[in-house]
Order: C-alpha cells, then sequence, then structure tokens
C-alpha cells in the first residue's frame, strides 16, 4: 500500500465557472456549506494531503476552507483555463508525492472510498500513469495522475484538463465505479438544484 504522503490531492478551485452566472460557483450552499468544500472534505476524509489551487474569487473561497488542514497554491493565471491550474497545482506537489489525484471543485458528491479505491487500484496496478474511473462507459473524475507526466502537464495549454494527455498516453488503468458522482459535476444553478438530493455512497 502507499504510504502516507506518497498521493496528494490537488482540488482545481480557481475557475470562474461562468456559466453559473453571477455568483460564485464554488460559494454556492449545498447542505449547508459552500460547493468547494465538499470535494475537499473528501479528501481529507480519505486521509490526503490535499493541494487546493485557488484563482477566481480568491480570498473568499480561502476564507470558506480557511479551518481545514489544506496548502492553497494561487494561480495568476487561471483566466487562461484548466490547464493552468493543473500545471500549478502539480507544480506544488511534496516531494514525497508520486502520484496526484485530481479533483474538480465543483464535483460535490464524491465518497472516500472511491479515492481510497483509486489509490488502492494504482498500488496493485504497479503504479501506472493513471488511474481513471468509469461509469456507464464514460470516463469520469477524480482521476490518478503519476509524477512521471509533470513534463507532459507542463505543456498543456488552454482551458482543458489532462484529457488531451490521457487520449494519448499509455500505461491507463480503468477502474469500473457505482458511483454516478465521477460524472457529475456542477455548471449551473439548475444542476445544483438537480444534485441536492443526492449523496456520495
Amino acid at each position: 500500500m502507499s504510504a502516507p504522503g506518497e498521493v496528494a490531492a490537488i482540488v482545481l478551485a480557481a475557475g470562474r465557472g461562468t456559466r453559473f452566472g453571477e455568483s460564485p460557483k464554488l460559494l454556492a450552499e449545498l447542505d449547508g456549506k459552500p460547493l468547494v468544500r465538499h470535494a475537499v472534505e473528501t479528501s481529507l476524509a480519505a486521509g490526503l494531503r490535499t493541494i487546493v489551487v485557488l484563482g477566481h474569487r480568491e480570498a473568499e473561497i480561502r476564507a470558506a476552507l480557511a479551518d481545514l488542514p489544506v496548502a492553497f497554491v494561487s494561480n495568476p493565471a487561471f483566466a487562461d483555463g484548466l490547464s493552468t491550474s493543473l500545471k500549478a497545482g502539480f507544480a506544488a506537489l511534496p516531494a514525497e508525492a508520486e502520484g496526484a489525484l485530481v479533483l474538480l471543485g465543483d464535483m460535490p458528491r464524491l465518497s472516500p472510498a472511491l479515492l481510497l479505491r483509486l489509490v488502492a487500484t494504482w498500488d496493485a496496478s504497479g503504479r501506472p500513469n493513471a488511474v481513471i474511473p468509469v461509469a456507464g462507459g464514460r470516463r469520469g473524475n477524480p482521476v490518478l495522475l503519476s509524477r512521471r507526466l509533470s513534463a507532459e502537464i507542463a505543456k498543456l495549454t488552454g482551458d482543458t484538463g489532462a484529457g488531451p494527455l490521457l487520449r494519448a498516453t499509455s500505461g491507463i488503468v480503468e477502474v469500473p465505479i457505482g458511483e454516478e458522482g465521477v460524472l457529475l459535476d456542477v455548471d449551473t444553478p439548475e444542476t445544483l438544484a438537480e444534485i441536492a438530493p443526492l449523496r456520495a455512497t
């Protein structure tokens, strides 16, 4: 099994969330707390050292998470797209981290058990380049990326995550997942209202 610290978590929470409207998406309330806290608390509950990448509305999101034991990383280039946050998070990984579990700040219905299963699969599979959850035939999030991909991640540009890299990379293990939370992200107020009754298993 991975020793503590060998897999860290990166929570991407820097985006503008323009489809959500004027109000900041990651601060919208779900189950009595800001949306972004769900992913962060799930990561911490799984025992992962957690890095939160901030950009848009940085001060407010930092304040919403101030009582949690996380490391914050500022991404001043957040307006240039998701790739900049992924790069900022990877650059901030602690030296002992051999892999990073990348969570999106707008995916609130993940469970600690899911994160631990991805880490265990990575270990049992010989620590491949990536481990990706799959639900209903679709790849979801979070993904676990090996530190070996750092050079390729540093070359990413635009408003994309690791998807293009993973489509061109070998050494990927897909994990069938029963949790629909791996496909649920919040882009609009309507989506937030729809997922409010759902819970991670």
